[in-house]
């Protein structure tokens, strides 16, 4: 294996002039660092990646701890993360939390101790305090989907009960007044927010929560199918449903197609996310925006800010959700 030495000798530089074109200085001219590269390459020369580490002290790779590695939500979010930090030339370790707090807290550890720059955090149960103390430990990060007291610049969301309280208001202004709900886990912050949006959309407008049209999902398919099959069975007459995401809202209609029911003649259907195939299902899903790309963005950005310097200008997002109006949600039938 050809050393360091070896490309400074055929370029004709010094061994330094070599280190700094390997850690990607701007003190190197254009003209020397081709000489550089192409001895590189024609000694076959690879950079050992914890050599250059241990002397600038970045390993260049960032540590992801997200809550699940299934679904539209987490791999869009996930593409986008990746994306973002390979164009910088930076690369992505990944963990999963699992909503456990002692997985979470040991993936974060596990990518500190891989000596990480800095981390992206989609954690659901690790402590407050647990956040809080790994920011006086020095340790850079962004959050994603959470509010934390005293770490309110390093968070990014949206705006979720607003979220709830949109879709339930649009319903309503359609015409729908006996409106049922499957939320998301009721461990879950961002679900609980939703539907406590929902509440006070019906409290607003005069009118009531039935625990009937009520049913506890877990934000996938099977709970939408398994949930809208739930209320059917209550014989509670109601002519909408409002899912806590898309997955739910599509698994809703399966089981309202399996019962004869036409949408959205007969149910108008809302959910939330508007993930990726929220617009080619059928009918085509009326939906809250989540901005989930434009988030991966900003959270990669803000720490390729805060740990590299790096002047990126996708640093902002708009934490206000919008509704974004398609087929799945009608005037109800007299």
């Amino acid at each position: 294996m050809s050393t360091i030495y070896e490309v400074s000798k055929l370029a004709g530089v010094s061994s330094a002039t070599v280190s700094r074109v390997m850690n990607d200085s701007s003190r190197v001219s254009p003209k020397t660092r081709d000489k550089v590269l192409k001895a590189m390459e024609e000694l076959g020369f690879r950079p050992n990646s914890i050599a250059q580490s241990l002397a600038s002290k970045r390993s260049n790779s960032i540590g992801v701890v997200i809550s699940e590695l299934q679904g539209s939500y987490y791999g869009m979010l996930l593409n986008e993360i990746e994306i973002t930090l390979r164009n910088a030339k930076k690369h992505v370790m990944i963990a999963a939390g699992h909503a456990d707090a002692a997985i979470e807290e040991d993936s974060i550890e596990f990518l500190l101790q891989r000596n990480c720059d800095a981390l992206i955090l989609f954690v659901e149960a690790v402590s407050d305090q647990y956040l809080r103390d790994l920011k006086k430990r020095g340790v850079l990060f962004t959050l994603i989907n959470r509010q934390v007291e005293g770490l309110q610049t390093q968070c990014i969301s949206i705006d979720n009960y607003q979220g709830g309280y949109l879709a339930c208001q649009k319903m309503i202004d359609a015409g729908h007044t006996s409106i049922a709900y499957i939320s998301g886990p009721d461990w879950k912050l961002d679900a609980m927010e939703r539907l406590r949006g929902h509440r006070q959309a019906l409290l607003d407008n005069g009118l009531t929560f039935a625990d009937e049209l009520y049913y506890l999902g877990d934000y996938s398919e099977q709970s939408g199918e398994q949930g809208l099959a739930h209320i059917h069975k209550s014989g509670v007459e109601f002519t909408g449903v409002i899912c806590g995401n898309d997955e739910m809202a599509a698994g809703a209609i399966v089981t309202a197609r399996s019962l004869g029911i036409t949408m959205p003649q007969q149910l108008s259907i809302i959910g939330f996310d508007d993930a990726y195939f929220s617009r080619f299902i059928y009918p085509r899903l009326t939906t809250i925006k989540n901005p989930i790309k434009e988030i991966g963005a900003v959270s990669a950005n803000r720490v390729l800010n805060s740990t590299y310097g790096l002047k990126s200008k996708n640093l902002e997002y708009d934490n206000k959700p919008v509704l974004i109006e398609r087929d799945s949600l009608t005037t109800p039938q007299a």
